[in-house]
């Protein structure tokens, strides 16, 4: 059964009032694929808007503390920590990692990847002007504990 829909298959939304609260954390993946010039503009810190990576890693941060406005019936998660760091590859890709935190009843991997997604649609903003054909690709959780059980991606 889905956990989100009542029995008359409605949206609803999970009750988590008599779980307890477990340590959680997450982690999240995801690059995105620009030109080798755009790159290195990008990790130098010279686009027209400005630091495309600062603004990025702080976009990433923000998204993960909205997430419950943004996902339709994600609970508003007491986050502990969110981490967002990049590593630029040779042939023109940035990944992008979120690692976040919390002590609650429910989840943190939607904010981890909420963190991911965010940080790479910004990305695409600042660097939009000399790159248009940047792909934002692969967004997945690689690691989750806590709570009823662990995932860990192969």
């Amino acid at each position: 059964m889905l956990t989100h829909l009542n029995a008359q298959g409605e949206a609803n939304m999970v009750d988590v009032g008599a779980k307890a609260v477990t340590f959680r954390t997450a982690k999240a993946y995801g690059r995105i694929r620009m030109q080798k010039e755009t790159l290195q503009a990008l990790l130098a810190a010279n686009l027209k808007k400005g630091d495309g990576l600062a603004a990025a890693r702080l976009a990433g941060i923000m998204g993960a503390k909205r997430t419950w406005e943004l996902i339709p019936l994600c609970h508003n998660i007491p986050i502990d920590k969110v981490d967002v760091s990049f590593v630029p590859q040779d042939d023109g890709v940035l990944d992008i990692f979120a690692e976040t935190k919390c002590s609650y009843k429910t989840g943190i991997e939607m904010e981890a990847l909420t963190a991911v997604s965010v940080a790479a649609l910004t990305i695409y903003d600042m660097c939009k002007a000399i790159d248009r054909s940047m792909v934002i690709e692969e967004i997945r959780l690689l690691k989750k504990t806590g709570g009823k059980s662990d995932y860990h991606a192969d």
